[in-house]
């Protein structure tokens, strides 16, 4: 999810990018970008008109001067424009910035500026990874938000919500719904993070905020936060589930991650547990989902991200057993996210200048 607002004139100032950067852990390429052998001062920017509010679009053309910048109206004029572009921007959700149109229409492309932490629809693109293109993200910035979205779907289930608000929207008042809900607290229980990055920290310190023992998996190392008890690596996946109250899925769409939540890993969990997914639809097999739902197998689950997306309306999922469904909407909120247009105008900035770049993906982990 896009956040849009003007930066100010402040914005650009060294000081409050650096703030910025430390503040959301912005990590740095370990190269300037000039040492690429296909790099060269930029010509020509495409992106989404969709995806650039017209505040942002004056501090785009400040920042590079003598490029030529088009806002195109839609996917196939922008890969009518993308065939002599250095850079395409926009989000990735379709129709994005990486439709294979407009990918493979540009010949001269060197940088895919992702408007969006997601990145799975630019790798899935064959000629990205052939062309070895270089691609940037947005990840961590809308963490905060998500983080409490993951939350309050956990706190939604465990308090009955889901029942008292069908209720409500039939005019019943029923305590009795109360028992049958079997209405639990969170304190004192177990919440397992998959993927311990930005999101997952945003949702491991809430945890613990209310109580929560925080236990977490990462692909690389087993550091984390003091209030995370343990961080284990994906081999250990299915026996640190099998003593969480809560999972919540935190972790990038990867080849490695793709379907992962299938029913060996709903039989894992315990049949009084919550499986929470706020990261990517593609990672749950969902027929699985709803099987382990119907039968018992698991408690319930909240899911801001579903497989496939939007879900059609006749789906199964929609009805199965204690599920609380939004609809790809947990990055929104109503304070304007300025981290973003800062980390998008600082790697402007810094590719024309050849310097090292922001939050660079990792094209053989597809994060």
């Amino acid at each position: 999810m896009l956040l849009v607002t003007a930066i100010g004139a402040a914005a650009g100032e060294a000081d409050d990018v650096a703030a910025i950067l430390k503040k959301y852990d912005v990590q740095e390429g370990p190269t300037p970008i000039r040492e690429r052998q296909d790099w060269r001062p930029p010509k020509k920017l495409v992106a989404l008109a969709r995806s650039v509010p017209p505040p942002e679009r004056a501090t785009l053309a400040r920042i590079l001067p003598g490029v030529k910048i088009v806002y195109a109206k839609d996917v196939a004029s922008a890969a009518r424009e993308a065939a002599d572009a250095d850079i395409v921007a926009g989000i990735t959700a379709p129709p994005g910035i990486c439709e294979p149109s407009i990918i493979n229409n540009a010949k001269q492309l060197r940088w895919i500026l992702a408007l969006s932490a997601g990145v799975e629809r630019c790798i899935a693109v064959p000629s990205v990874l052939s062309r070895h293109l270089l691609i940037t993200n947005l990840r961590g910035l809308g963490s905060a938000a998500i983080g409490e979205h993951a939350i309050a779907l956990t706190l939604a289930l465990a308090r009955g919500l889901d029942t008292f608000i069908t209720d409500q929207a039939s005019g019943r008042w029923s305590p009795q719904d109360a028992r049958a809900s079997h209405m639990e607290t969170l304190t004192g229980k177990t919440l397992l993070v998959v993927g311990l990055g930005g999101i997952g920290t945003e949702v491991a310190s809430r945890a613990h905020g209310l109580g929560m023992k925080v236990i977490a998996t990462r692909n690389r190392g087993h550091e984390g936060p003091d209030y995370v008890s343990h961080v284990g690596g994906p081999d250990e996946l299915l026996q640190l589930a099998s003593t969480a109250d809560v999972v919540v899925n935190a972790a990038p769409l990867t080849d490695a991650t793709r379907g992962m939540f299938n029913s060996k890993f709903f039989s894992a969990m315990k049949p009084t547990a919550y499986f929470i997914n706020v990261a990517r639809g593609g990672s749950v097999a969902t027929a699985d989902l709803v099987t382990a739902l119907n039968s018992g197998k698991i408690a319930g689950a909240g899911l801001d991200v579903v497989d496939p997306e939007p879900l059609p309306p006749n789906h199964p999922l929609w009805h199965a057993k204690n599920v609380i469904i939004t609809p790809h909407i947990s990055g929104s909120s109503d304070i304007p996210n300025e981290a973003i247009w800062v980390v998008v105008n600082e790697n402007l900035r810094r590719y024309a200048a050849g310097e090292k770049m922001l939050s660079v993906v990792d094209l053989k982990r597809e994060y």
